[in-house]
């Protein structure tokens, strides 16, 4: 993760006007999950699992491997289907919304292993984050042929706003390269700006430390904190870097073999004793 870079005006003006971040704390969470459980086969990865994301906050969802992060996330995103349970979103349930629909519902994520197209340049991926904008109406595709002059417009202000957020991931200048070859930093922060041109309310990050070196995880949660804090973005992470996790959560969610065994503030959590056992094990004492 290369440094990040200060964000344009313009970028932080919309973000501010586009997402307001509610203070209320009696307000309906922006994520709720209810009950959610998830069976392949005779594994339950996720066993009835309950907890609320508030609107303007940073929630960590960490666990061994195998705990149901991941999954969780392809529950929200719909690339898999919950056996029971909710998952509301703004108060509307997520389990019937195409798969299709929901980054037009204000949801963008990045992935465990970086989703790139690797021939194409840095700037044509994260235009790929504005296809909810740009490609809404099939008619478009005919009048892009025609040389619509009203579609051009919409072309430009996707780029510029492409542009700005790969400045404030620290991706200036970068645009043009081609995404084979570069530094996984680098690719790692292509991925989150390709996420955030999308104007979501809710942004799932799912191990976004994974494969960076020490000094790129610290410019990574100074980057986090700025989502949160400038953009006004609720954020959602998943990620084994514990320090990482508990530097930046407003509230941790612990989860072990599908089912939740603790949530809390970071201090709350690192002090459970369900948590001390699912990641260093029980006494054979106890």
């Amino acid at each position: 993760m290369t440094g990040a870079g200060s964000a344009g005006r313009g970028l932080r003006a919309g973000a501010a006007a586009s997402f307001e971040r509610n203070t209320n704390n009696d307000a309906e969470p922006l994520l709720a999950v209810e009950d959610l459980t998830i069976r392949f086969g005779g594994i339950v990865a996720l066993d009835r699992v309950s907890f609320d994301v508030p609107e303007g906050s940073i929630l960590g969802l960490i666990g061994p491997n195998g705990a149901g992060k991941t999954t969780f996330f392809n529950i929200i995103t719909r690339l898999y289907r919950a056996d029971s349970g909710d998952v509301r979103f703004q108060g509307r349930s997520l389990l019937r919304v195409p798969a299709h629909e929901i980054v037009s519902l204000g949801i963008a994520r990045t992935f465990q292993n970086v989703e790139l197209c690797t021939r194409m340049s840095v700037l044509d991926n994260v235009l790929l984050g504005c296809h909810n904008k740009l490609a809404t109406n099939p008619a478009n595709f005919l009048l892009a042929g025609l040389g619509w002059p009203g579609l051009n417009g919409a072309e430009r202000g996707a780029v510029a706003e492409a542009e700005e957020m790969l400045e404030f991931v620290g991706l200036s200048g970068f645009g043009s390269r081609v995404v084979q070859g570069l530094p996984f930093g680098v690719l790692k922060a292509v991925e989150l700006a390709r996420a955030l041109v999308a104007k979501p309310r809710l942004l799932l990050l799912d191990e976004p430390a994974g494969g960076l070196n020490a000094t790129e995880v610290a410019e990574l949660g100074r980057l986090i904190k700025r989502i949160n804090q400038e953009l006004k973005l609720t954020v959602l992470v998943v990620e084994h870097h514990m320090n990482l996790v508990m530097a930046i959560s407003d509230k941790v969610v612990v989860l072990d073999f599908g089912c939740k065994i603790a949530e809390g503030t970071a201090r709350e959590v690192q002090a459970d004793k369900a948590v001390i056992e699912a990641y260093l094990g029980a006494d054979e004492d106890d």
